[in-house]
């Protein structure tokens, strides 16, 4: 190890392993999350208001020692409030909507999935780093697709029909009269679902290379009862054909494309003369040091874990990375013959961008 000129200043350790206590403590409480999560505890309180551990084991079926601990993780985290005179515990509206309600715009409990898997992943993460090669989304735990579905779920269906269609050009009326829409790298249909229900009148179809992907979509779709206008087919972005599409849409995948030039200049040979494609991609900076926040970090993460590597595991391998930036896109875009893309909107943790030939 290199010997440094001077030695750190005593309160420089100090806050430096403060933060890494913090770290680890997120990490090993992220767990808990999971736990409570899949337990229904923080439904349960959300539904008890303030209670007891045992009040909240018995309307959970949980032992009370367990739930005892956890709640007193809960409350040194700041995911619950704790009432030292009654001894008593209570889930905030604001934690609720974060972590109890499914349906909330702001559900995030379900990120922690994605999290697991990465540490489930740890081993083929480290051989992919050392080998320089890719690793396929297909080839992550099962438990990254289920988790990305649902976290990502959350924004589509608070955003995507209210907020981001109406933002780009002509298009919802498009939709209402009926349309053709693609929603390429659909993943298990979460976008396609939401949109397929928005608007009866339009087509939609959605594809995506990994096949236990494309089965779990049409069994979303069969159990919403959404299937007179939604299709799902096993095929790649750059594989993409078909003609007169509407509008073409690549949600939170673009960037983890092999060619995702290849994949656009296919697009655009599939849109009307005058139709569009939507980019939903995460919300970056042009430059590293804007992406230097908590968001940036998780983005950060995630790409070096799943993004970059399943593009550089497919031809080309570009490798452009969860944080690419709107210049970088636009970069893409025109090289794949695109004259223009407008930010159409965004929100703290994605770009919405509107293409046009």
């Amino acid at each position: 190890m290199t010997q440094l000129a001077s030695p750190p200043a005593p309160n420089e350790i100090e806050a430096f392993i403060g933060q890494v206590v913090t770290d680890l403590s997120a990490a090993f409480s992220g767990v808990l999350v999971n736990v409570g999560r899949k337990l229904g505890l923080y439904q349960a309180m959300a539904e008890l208001g303030s209670c007891t551990s045992v009040a909240l084991a018995e309307a959970t079926g949980i032992r009370e020692r367990y739930v005892r601990e956890w709640l007193a993780n809960q409350a040194a985290g700041g995911y619950v409030a704790y009432d030292p005179e009654r001894q008593t515990y209570v889930l905030p509206r604001a934690q609720a909507m974060v972590l109890a309600d499914d349906q909330s715009p702001i559900f995030m409990a379900p990120a922690f999935d994605v999290a697991a898997s990465f540490w489930l992943d740890e081993d083929q993460i480290v051989q992919t780093f050392r080998s320089g090669e890719g690793l396929g989304w297909h080839a992550h735990n099962h438990r990254l697709f289920c988790g990305t579905e649902s976290f990502f779920r959350t924004g589509y269906r608070a955003y995507l029909v209210s907020e981001w269609l109406p933002a780009l050009d002509g298009v919802i009326e498009r939709l209402t009269r009926g349309a053709r829409v693609a929603d390429i790298g659909c993943g298990h249909g979460a976008s396609t679902i939401v949109m397929a229900q928005a608007f009866p009148e339009s087509s939609f179809v959605g594809l995506d290379y990994h096949d236990a992907s494309i089965a779990t979509a049409r069994q979303r779709a069969a159990e919403q009862g959404v299937t007179g206008n939604i299709t799902f087919e096993v095929r790649s972005a750059t594989e993409f054909d078909g003609e007169n599409f509407d509008l073409v849409c690549f949600m939170d995948c673009l960037h983890d494309l092999g060619d995702p030039v290849g994949a656009l200049a296919q697009c655009r040979k599939a849109l009307k003369p005058d139709g569009k494609a939507l980019l939903v991609e995460p919300y970056a900076g042009d430059r590293l040091e804007e992406n230097l926040t908590p968001i940036g970090r998780m983005y950060y993460a995630a790409s070096a874990m799943a993004c970059t590597p399943n593009s550089l595991s497919q031809e080309v391998g570009l490798g452009l990375g969860a944080q690419a930036g709107e210049e970088r896109l636009r970069k893409v875009a025109r090289e794949a013959g695109f004259s223009n893309l407008r930010r159409a909107a965004q929100t703290p943790v994605n770009l919405i961008l509107e293409l046009t030939p």
